[in-house]
């Protein structure tokens, strides 16, 4: 099977708290959704890339719901970018790991009946995720980076990217602050979804470093 391929319709400035930003608009061969990435500085032949790849999350990018890190994961990602001067957010359209809004709000309602985040996609008929990191590569491909500092907290999307024939030097893990809404769902990040983290109790810090992990330093 082949790999599927993306072409950049468009880039425009997007000027932010952090800085500008180029934000660069992607078609591509696997869907008809509309893949962006957020780019700051030269990442042309560029090693060691300080990257995120984030998949869409309307209630959390959007709304500040207190159910999810997301939010806050994207906005420390593009903070952390510009203190950098050089980096990229590839912004997949793959909402509720995959499963999309209207059966991640249907899945919300069976966590408040008591179910975790990973039953309650299995009753629906979905998968504990679903997402696809294909076109991020491709992404990351188009825009010319030769390998990446990943932010992120799940050993699977470093296992996705690698073997899409990207280079991951290092990881750097997010930070996101645990509340009463959101430690239940974290918690089952860890136990039934391995992602490296520290669940410490409401209120405090999710904190993630193992001998591999770095600081977004140069």
């Amino acid at each position: 099977m082949s790999k599927p391929t993306v072409s950049r319709l468009v880039s425009t400035r997007i000027p932010t708290a952090y800085g500008d930003f180029q934000l660069c608009y992607y078609s591509n061969t696997l869907d008809n959704k509309e893949h962006l990435a957020f780019v700051m500085g030269n990442v042309s032949d560029a090693e060691n890339v300080l990257v995120r790849i984030h998949s869409e999350c309307f209630t959390g990018d959007v709304l500040g719901s207190r159910r999810c890190d997301c939010g806050e994961q994207l906005d420390r990602s593009l903070q952390l970018i510009a203190s950098q001067g050089a980096g990229v957010l590839v912004y997949l359209r793959q909402e509720g790991r995959g499963i999309g809004l209207l059966q991640k709000m249907r899945a919300y309602n069976l966590q408040d009946q008591g179910y975790d985040t990973v039953d309650a996609n299995l009753l629906l008929g979905h998968g504990a995720d679903e997402r696809d990191y294909s076109l991020a590569a491709r992404i990351l491909e188009e825009l010319g980076v030769k390998s990446i500092r990943l932010m992120t907290n799940n050993p699977l999307k470093i296992q996705a990217l690698e073997s899409e024939g990207i280079w991951v030097n290092a990881r750097f893990p997010l930070e996101a602050t645990v509340n009463a809404d959101n430690e239940g769902y974290l918690l089952t990040k860890v136990r039934r979804m391995d992602h490296l983290l520290k669940v410490k109790p409401a209120a405090a810090r999710v904190s993630v470093r193992t001998a591999h992990d770095c600081e977004p330093a140069d």
